[in-house]
């Protein structure tokens, strides 16, 4: 990309630092700036239309430019642009939006508590993990466990969730105190000849060794995600979910469902609690909750959870957690605008409709000479590459990135798998569109890489 002198290009290099991007890249080669969306496309400064095919970040479920959003935002600025919820205070929309958020749990919930992101609502599990344990009289039961490949946020808390090497590395990552456990990848982490049920038997022996390891009575919790996103959208094998709540039951450990990437809709339920029948005692929320036009997300805690919290704080005098724009009026209005028009059009029977579709047409890119797997289930889904000779680990998602972005089709390398995750008010057509961008920028590439 040439960057002209004083273009809005040239001014962002100069003054912004970009997330999880190459800083002396960006210097070199500027950065696509986008200026407007409508439905499943964005466009750039310059007019060039793109499908957006990962939904901003996984997140735009009634895809952009939705004017109902846009309109509840602006009632509700006009009327009470910020209150917080700090010191017994409250406003509608926050209740609302607790009310609407427990009586549309998946399974039995008590409470709502509101942060801005996913990251923030897993650093906040914790620390609602560690509080209960004090107040349950067991100082020493705080080890949490995550798993190889999870993805959890990046603030200091939720990026030792994650397992993830670069968001550890040069971060002085993870905390003390949290481990990680097999991912549920089975074509990468199967032993030679081991079935998938063997492996899934394998993945609940390590999580009860682990624990056994450490002591069950120091291991508080574990976070994960029921469809693995930024760790390359890993469906987990049949009976995974089962055999390790099994494990979690037996030793009296929680267990925390992070539904940021999977909640409200994407795998063809509501929530993904639902598709892999999870109990999970905590659910975090955000992205798809406000279809990211508002920074806000959620923890659902169950009364398990709730009551040791309300007795400490009673014995403390406060529960001494929160941040200013927590369950802001105007992100939680978006957000329960957001829920009905879900709702309201069957945005998640939509899903339903197209996942057959979807599965196919990604099934069918397996076949193709650059490719070695597709994985996915409802409207998410990743195609990985083959490992080639010249080439390091990581590197070619990038570059086929960059030749389907030229084509028209944004999609988010994660290492050398190509993921997937479009508005879920997508048609048909659409659908189509995106695999016939996909497979056209795979021989465009094929023809690249040979030349």
């Amino acid at each position: 990309m040439t960057v002209q002198p004083n273009s809005i290009e040239a001014r962002d290099k100069a003054y912004q630092l970009h997330s999880y991007t190459n800083a002396r890249a960006l210097e070199r080669d500027g950065s696509l700036v986008i200026d407007r969306g409508e439905g499943v496309y964005v466009y750039d400064n310059n007019g060039k239309k793109y499908i957006e095919a990962m939904a901003g970040l996984w997140s735009v479920a009634v895809g952009f430019g939705e004017n109902r959003l846009v309109e509840a935002a602006a009632r509700q600025m006009a009327k009470l642009p910020y209150y917080h919820t700090f010191t017994a205070r409250s406003h509608g929309p926050s209740i609302e939006l607790a009310e609407k958020l427990i009586q549309m749990a998946p399974v039995p919930m008590s409470k709502a508590y509101f942060t801005n992101s996913g990251s923030e609502a897993n650093d906040t599990a914790m620390k609602m993990v560690w509080y209960r344990s004090n107040a349950l009289g067991k100082p020493e039961k705080k080890k949490i466990i995550s798993r190889i490949k999870g993805y959890h946020g990046v603030t200091v808390a939720s990026a030792s969730l994650t397992g993830l090497p670069n968001n550890h590395r040069s971060f002085d990552l993870p905390l003390p105190g949290i481990f990680h456990t097999t991912c549920p990848h089975y074509r990468v982490f199967k032993q030679e000849g081991e079935t998938e049920a063997a492996f899934v038997a394998r993945c609940a022996k390590d999580l009860e060794d682990l624990i056994l390891k450490e002591g069950p009575e120091t291991v508080a919790a574990f976070i994960g995600e029921p469809v693995m996103g930024a760790g390359g959208v890993i469906v987990p094998p049949a009976g995974y979910w089962e055999a390790i709540q099994k494990v979690l039951k037996k030793y009296d450990v929680l267990f925390i469902a992070d539904e940021v990437i999977c909640g409200f809709g994407r795998t063809g339920k509501m929530f993904a609690t639902e598709t892999f029948s999870l109990q999970p005692d905590i659910i975090t929320l955000s992205k798809q909750i406000s279809s990211s036009y508002q920074p806000i997300s959620a923890l659902l805690i169950n009364e398990n959870v709730y009551q040791p919290l309300a007795d400490e704080s009673a014995n403390i005098g406060t529960f001494g957690h929160g941040v200013t724009a927590a369950g802001h009026p105007v992100a939680a209005a978006v957000a329960l605008e957001n829920i009905a028009i879900i709702e309201e059009r069957d945005l998640v029977g939509n899903v339903r409709a197209l996942a057959p579709k979807f599965r196919s047409r990604l099934k069918a890119l397996e076949s193709h000479p650059l490719a070695i797997e597709a994985r996915g289930i409802g409207l998410i889904g990743a195609l990985e590459l083959k490992p080639r000779d010249g080439f390091a680990a990581g590197e070619l998602g990038p570059k086929l990135l960059a030749v389907m972005v030229e084509k028209g089709l944004i999609s988010r390398a994660i290492g050398d798998s190509l993921a997937l995750c479009p508005p879920m008010i997508i048609t048909e057509a659409q659908v189509d569109a995106v695999f016939d961008m996909f497979e056209a920028s795979l021989d465009a590439f094929q023809k690249q890489i040979a030349a």
